[in-house]
């Protein structure tokens, strides 16, 4: 591959600490690899599942390896990068680099895309980079282990508060944090984590301090006739206006289980371009407790076909595919619209993963 470069971890280190605005560094892991630990001022370049079927036969660009990064596409269009470094887990030289691996997708768009641009392979990767300058990384405050049910009802019994009302709300990302009723009610709390809005998803949760922050409410219950995924845009939307504004939100409902967490799945699928699978686990690392409800899994699996297969499709400027079958309706309906007719997903148990059933999911009481 004549036309990327090697650079070692030491040169890198000297980039970021003099001119770390001239270099782009992507890192090519997963989302939540990502998540866990990154080099500092580093964009996450990943290619989901459909992305790559897509990809079959054909390259793709960089609106879909950046897709949600639109200032760092147009810079690295425009020529303002004097370098881009590439990375993964450990790939130790350019002669490592596997053809069907998401670094090469990646290196193949920037060739093609970005014109003029010097790209280098970081040796030895995240790894080796994290091993030898650690202080060039942001990592992940170390989570609290994932607790099994029986320990989840011994220590609500021992201490005689709700395991979802234990703690404060967790931040999921900078602005988005997720957590219960209770924490919402609680001004000392939100005071001390820099919340500016709060996103009630209950009908009958009240809003504690109205003129104080900025308020949202979805007003949908805890069972399987609700349509929650009617207010997914409509969410999101109004999660981004409050990180626009450089605000935070607390999304919560009356436990912090089910739709709330719902809500928070679909603005990662929906803005990090992520399954559902991984989404879910991202936030179960944070709240171990969340459990959406059978029917709001059913509604978050639909919604994650819809989003990924029409970004995709949107991205590469190209026709429906037929194993996506006919086009849906769904993101295209105002998000504004109160439900008028609940949904009822019927799928197998079999297609939910074990870990979707923390908790039961029908019987978690009260309204989550």
């Amino acid at each position: 591959m004549e036309e990327l470069g090697e650079m070692d971890c030491t040169v890198l280190k000297r980039l970021l600490k003099d001119d770390s605005a001239k270099c782009l560094v992507l890192d090519c892991r997963s989302f939540l690899a990502f998540n866990a630990g990154h080099i500092r001022g580093a964009v996450n370049a990943r290619c989901n599942t459909i992305v790559r079927r897509r990809a079959k036969g054909s390259a793709l660009s960089l609106d879909q390896i950046l897709a949600g990064d639109d200032e760092v596409r147009s810079r690295l269009r425009s020529g303002m990068f004097s370098a881009v470094v590439v990375y993964d887990e450990r790939t130790p030289d350019t002669e490592a680099v596997k053809e069907d691996s998401t670094m090469m997708l990646v290196l193949n768009a920037l060739f093609r895309d970005s014109q003029g641009t010097r790209t280098y392979l970081l040796k030895g990767g995240y790894d080796r980079f994290f091993s030898e300058y650690p202080e060039f990384c942001m990592r992940t405050k170390s989570l609290p282990s994932l607790t099994s049910q029986s320990s989840i009802d011994s220590s609500c019994s021992s201490c005689g508060t709700p395991h979802n009302d234990q703690g404060g709300p967790v931040e999921i990302l900078p602005f988005l944090y997720l957590g219960s009723a209770l924490h919402a009610s609680k001004k000392e709390v939100l005071d001390a984590i820099g919340i500016s809005a709060l996103l009630n998803v209950s009908a009958d949760c009240p809003n504690h301090f109205e003129g104080a922050y900025q308020y949202k409410c979805i007003p949908v219950e805890d069972n399987h006739k609700e349509d929650i995924s009617c207010w997914f845009l409509e969410a999101i939307e109004f999660i981004d206006s409050i990180r626009d504004s450089s605000g935070r939100v607390l999304v919560h409902c009356q436990a912090g289980i089910s739709r709330s967490a719902t809500i928070c799945l679909a603005y990662l699928m929906k803005r990090k371009r992520v399954r559902l699978d991984e989404a879910f686990e991202f936030v179960r690392r944070r709240r171990s407790i969340i459990s959406p409800n059978f029917s709001f899994m059913g509604q978050l699996l639909q919604f994650e076909s819809q989003v990924l297969a029409t970004s995709c499709a949107a991205e590469a400027a190209a026709t429906a595919s037929p194993l996506l079958g006919p086009k849906s309706t769904a993101t295209t309906t105002s998000a504004t619209a109160t439900p008028t007719s609940p949904f009822i997903f019927n799928f197998p148990v079999s297609v939910v993963n074990p870990a979707y059933l923390h908790h039961n999911p029908i019987t978690t009481s009260p309204g989550c």
